[in-house]
């Protein structure tokens, strides 16, 4: 055998063993940002689910005007449609902020009888932990965003991985919260349950 063959031979083989562990290693980072972005979704459901029990504890204990409970519901509604429709990161922040804006200009402090229903209490206690848990799990995604989106870039990965059908992923980076915290957040109300 002539020894152009096997060089040959040697480089199609190196090539094929670099394109399967390349395409390994996207499609094992590509299920961590899914699985990412999945976790993203459920707390974000479990937030607007208990901002709804919020605001319908808020309804029973408080005169809170109608349009104030429609424009929750309404903004509440947008985020879960976003996330059950399957919408960007990009639409599923801008509806995460719409209902951040909505309840950070509430002013629970301006209804006494709050503190002492201990509904209140608790949903404040929920949304606080799950804020907390939807902060994580942005971090998260976003860090598996990074890795995938890097290896994707990287050369020669970038050469190979639109081949096979790999495209960059978009970060989770809602608004600044300062931006949208009119008033108080809900999550994180000054509310003292202690008196």
């Amino acid at each position: 055998m002539d020894t152009w063959i096997i060089v040959l031979i040697v480089i199609v083989v190196v090539v094929l063993l670099f394109i399967v562990a390349l395409y390994n290693s996207l499609v094992r980072l590509n299920m961590r940002v899914k699985e990412a972005w999945s976790d993203i979704g459920v707390q974000l459901k479990r937030r607007a689910d208990l901002l709804g029990n919020l605001v319908d504890t808020v309804k029973a204990s408080a005169k809170f005007e109608q349009s104030t409970i429609e424009n929750v519901t309404k903004a509440r509604t947008g985020l879960t449609e976003a996330i059950d429709g399957k919408a960007t990161p990009a639409q599923v922040a801008k509806a995460e902020n719409a209902l951040t804006k909505v309840i950070g200009g509430l002013n629970f402090e301006a209804y006494p009888q709050l503190k002492t229903t201990e509904n209140y209490g608790k949903l404040m206690d929920e949304i606080s932990d799950t804020e907390d848990k939807i902060q994580a799990s942005r971090r998260f995604y976003n860090n598996g965003v990074m890795s995938l989106n890097v290896k994707i870039k990287t050369f020669p990965n970038n050469i190979f991985a639109g081949i096979l059908g790999y495209k960059e992923r978009e970060m989770f980076e809602p608004e600044q919260r300062e931006d949208l915290e009119k008033g108080h957040d809900a999550s994180k109300s000054t509310v003292n349950f202690e008196e």
